[in-house]
């Protein structure tokens, strides 16, 4: 039988390393450089030829996080690896996963081609953005969820007269999960984006009035989205207002907007390095769900188990 072997990127080495405690196997050991001009250079250090590769590595900005992982890929194909897994936690550039106007990229699609030339025979991966995404691979994808995690949290801090809210249609799905496992209401924000990275918010469809609220998204970019559903949630009566997010991109003043926003607490997954801390954020670490699939997809055994708790999203 082909030996595991798992090896970890730069965009997300904390990570790596609890899955690999989670998973009681050892990081391998690869060679990770850039020559002065930034261009990067990979050589596995250990040998992997028949073996079964992992490769852990999110691709959030910058671009340099997916061109480390497609290197590494390539390379451990020209290695003679069996197989080779791409593990990404947080699968970048999944928000353009349709021509919604003229002469645009569809980059899911692009980033699925990419990562299978470069040589990937599988994929794992979490949330993502558009669960329809995993039709532009032509190799297996296994899709795991962070309401694994999420779900006993919030179940354990017992939050009274509780509702559900999706900030906006394409998290209604996530939102009514979250809503049936926490025998709570569902709420939807119906919004309106000019441009990206901006949104207004135009109509709460659903009572909070007297309510405590969860809002959940798979991910908080510059924050606008999020803070504006926290206004809006606030005027039509809501009490206090928590929030689950499993990527926590949080670029430009998204920390700033959080902090200054009437949220109680935002809990987040470390599938993305923090950029900096925050009272009103708590982490949660997904590394046990990762390192559980990983010895399941090694061992060709079922990771189904593993998201039976969103089995109505698929």
């Amino acid at each position: 039988m082909a030996e595991l072997k798992v090896f970890s990127g730069r965009a997300n080495r904390p990570l790596a390393e609890k899955i690999a405690a989670e998973g009681k196997f050892e990081l391998g050991h690869v060679e990770l450089r850039n020559f002065s001009d930034g261009e990067m250079w990979v050589k596995y250090a250990d040998n992997i030829r028949g073996d079964d590769v992992f490769i852990v590595q999110s691709t959030q900005p910058p671009a340099e996080n997916l061109i480390e992982l497609l290197i590494m890929l390539d390379a451990a194909k020209r290695a003679s690896a069996e197989r080779v897994t791409a593990v990404i936690p947080y699968f970048g550039y999944a928000r353009q996963d349709r021509k919604d106007q003229p002469r645009v990229s569809i980059t899911a699609k692009l980033v699925a081609n990419l990562l299978t030339g470069a040589g990937a025979d599988r994929v794992l991966t979490m949330d993502l953005h558009a669960p329809q995404i995993q039709g532009f691979f032509d190799i297996p994808l296994d899709h795991l969820y962070s309401s694994a995690v999420f779900i006993d949290h919030f179940r354990n801090m017992n939050i009274p007269n509780l509702a559900v809210v999706s900030p906006d249609v394409g998290g209604l799905k996530m939102a009514r999960s979250f809503a049936k496992r926490l025998e709570a209401d569902l709420v939807l924000i119906d919004k309106r984006r000019p441009k990206a990275n901006e949104a207004e918010v135009l109509n709460v469809i659903g009572n909070t009035k007297g309510k405590n609220v969860l809002i959940v998204d798979d991910l908080i970019d510059t924050g606008g989205t999020f803070v504006n559903a926290v206004v809006a949630l606030k005027e039509h009566g809501a009490n206090d207002i928590y929030g689950a997010c499993t990527h926590p991109i949080l670029s430009g003043k998204a920390i700033e907007r959080i902090n200054h926003s009437a949220l109680t607490s935002l809990t987040v997954t470390d599938t993305i390095p923090l950029r900096q801390t925050s009272k009103k954020i708590e982490l949660r670490s997904v590394a046990k769900l990762f390192a559980e699939a990983i010895n399941r997809t090694y061992n060709h055994e079922s990771i189904s188990t593993l998201f039976d708790v969103d089995k109505d999203r698929i």
